[in-house]
């Protein structure tokens, strides 16, 4: 691969009971990781996300809840994920948007305290649309002349990842073969957390992106609005969203 690794790098897939990040749990994981001497590794963990398997989801995946129903749940897995993953850099296709969060919420169930804000992010389908917009399959098809023969199996899914994201260092001059550039590169937005609810303003403070005070500084509402922080953590929001808001909550009792 191209681009220099100062740590190692894991590309990942997710197969999901849906598509909701705050409700949803995976189904299974596929992780391939790249080591800073360009070792690889892979490896795939079926779960039982002891809830339905949507029957869309099972439509694009192809795993039924009878196929899980006797597999360890994601707590079982989770210091066997997290060992695999940790220091090191996180990759996908559409990962920024789906994957990672999906991923943060099982870790934090799990009581697997992961600092993703220390990671380094970086999504192909983010470089695929900006220079190509389409999907993995026509991405594999443009930059690698191969088809994907089982789309939406997580390791296929991966590994085709891994092969397009080489690609496109090769066929692109302006993408540094650097993790720094291209994080920066493929992220999404200027959001704190990953739903998409808390946004960073020209003054760097944190700022409401949703509801009746979207805008506003968030440390300023809850000074203003007692009350508003019970009701977001009573709410239906992602537990990650929640940390966060937690997080700047308590830096008001810390000034």
């Amino acid at each position: 691969m191209r681009v220099k690794l100062e740590r190692p790098i894991c590309f990942f897939d997710l197969e999901t009971t849906g598509a909701k990040v705050g409700k949803d749990r995976i189904v299974e994981i596929a992780i391939l990781k790249v080591d800073t001497d360009n070792q690889e590794s892979q490896k795939v963990w079926r779960i039982n996300p002891e809830m339905d398997i949507s029957f869309q989801a099972t439509q694009v995946h192809g795993i039924t809840n009878d196929m899980v129903k006797n597999e360890p749940n994601f707590q079982h897995y989770s210091n066997e994920i997290y060992q695999f993953i940790k220091d090191s850099d996180l990759a996908g296709f559409n990962a920024i948007k789906f994957d990672i969060p999906i991923l943060v919420e099982e870790l934090i169930r799990a009581d697997i305290d992961f600092d993703f804000s220390k990671v380094r992010m970086i999504d192909s389908q983010v470089i695929f649309h900006k220079k190509e917009p389409r999907n993995l399959s026509a991405a594999l098809k443009f930059y690698c002349g191969k088809n994907l023969e089982n789309a939406h199996s997580a390791l296929d899914d991966t590994i085709a990842t891994y092969e397009v994201f080489k690609a496109q260092l090769e066929k692109y001059d302006d993408l540094e073969p650097d993790i720094d550039f291209l994080s920066e590169y493929t992220k999404r937005s200027n959001n704190l957390d990953f739903a998409g609810k808390i946004r960073i303003d020209a003054d760097n403070d944190a700022i409401f992106a949703f509801g009746k005070y979207t805008g506003q500084k968030v440390t300023d509402v809850f000074k203003s609005d007692k009350g508003y922080y019970s009701w977001i953590m009573k709410g239906d929001f992602p537990e990650y969203t929640k940390k966060i808001f937690t997080k700047l909550k308590l830096s008001l009792i810390n000034d």
